[in-house]
């Protein structure tokens, strides 16, 4: 804070007179009036401008954006600022992201046998539905738990099924598989899923649906959460930047407002480092076009 709005500051907040303000600071009257009534320079204004920019798009985004986040934004905007700029006026504003929770584990593992590491904590891909991870986490309502099972597309982080229940069992996670096999129109012959050694994954009803759809299942060891952190980071920002934002008066309201998180935000509009920096959605359609055409051009090649 600059010394003219310092004094002026003691004026409004706590009815100090500007004489009494100037005498203590060793400065004149004059000299303020004249600072304080001063046109705001251009690096002045463009500050204002750019704190203004990043309040709006701290608030339309829940305040769930960080620094570099909301930097890629503004760039999108015609905005010219670094990381480390926005990062230091979100600090000056007093805008924070994320207020952690210490998670807690729902693993109960299950008596079959669990299916061997097939990742190796290498959570990407070269190719959409070719490794995909999934977990159960528990959401808090006023009526009682609810649960929800997730599969993720390590290659675009985009969360291609989910299903939601009182009881975190079997059902659930089959339920999740089938509607991510169907988002993909079915076609998911060879996908590998990785997850952790509950009793929901390794029960013989998930390992028939995986058998169904030609699902390849990977599990994590045994209370190391790192064997499965996609899936752990996943649940973390719908946690943070949503649930814990929110209350919950029944399960019902859970349901269709994660929902629609999930399908109008976090896949469609929300920002991925993993991504590119883009939204899952956006971050796929961009991938396959650029593939598709390349592919037509090689083929034009060897067709000349």
């Amino acid at each position: 804070m600059s010394m003219v709005a310092f004094i002026a500051c003691q004026k409004t907040d706590y009815d100090i007179p500007h004489a009494v303000a100037c005498r203590i600071l060793g400065v004149s009257q004059s000299w303020f009036y004249k600072w304080r009534e001063r046109a705001p320079s251009a690096r002045r204004q463009r500050r204002t401008e750019l704190d203004t920019a990043i309040e709006a798009k701290f608030v339309a985004l829940g305040g769930t954006y960080g620094s570099p986040r909301i930097t890629r934004d503004l760039h999108e905007k015609g905005w010219r600022v670094s990381a480390n700029t926005v990062a230091a006026r979100m600090a000056e504003l007093g805008l924070v992201a994320r207020v952690r929770r210490k998670p807690r584990s729902l693993t109960r593992q299950g008596r079959r046998p669990a299916a061997p590491d097939l990742v190796g904590r290498q959570f990407t891909a070269v190719a959409p539905d070719v490794l995909w991870c999934g977990d159960v986490t528990e959401i808090v309502t006023d009526e009682g738990k609810l649960y929800l099972a997730t599969v993720e597309d390590l290659f675009s982080r985009r969360l291609l099924g989910y299903a939601m229940s009182d009881h975190h069992d079997a059902a659930l996670t089959v339920a999740s598989l089938q509607m991510a096999a169907v988002t993909r129109g079915g076609d998911v012959d060879g996908v590998i899923f990785h997850s952790d050694r509950g009793s929901e994954y390794s029960a013989a009803r998930f390992q028939v649906a995986c058998r169904h759809w030609g699902v390849t299942q990977s599990m994590g060891r045994v209370g190391c959460a790192l064997d499965n952190a996609a899936a752990e980071s996943l649940n973390s920002t719908l946690k943070v930047e949503f649930v814990y934002r929110h209350r919950f008066a029944t399960r019902a309201e859970a349901r269709l407002k994660i929902a629609t998180w999930i399908t109008d935000f976090y896949n469609a509009r929300r920002r991925h480092s993993a991504a590119d920096g883009l939204p899952p959605i956006i971050y796929e359609q961009q991938i396959t076009a650029a593939r598709a055409a390349t592919t037509a051009r090689r083929q034009q090649f060897i067709a000349a």
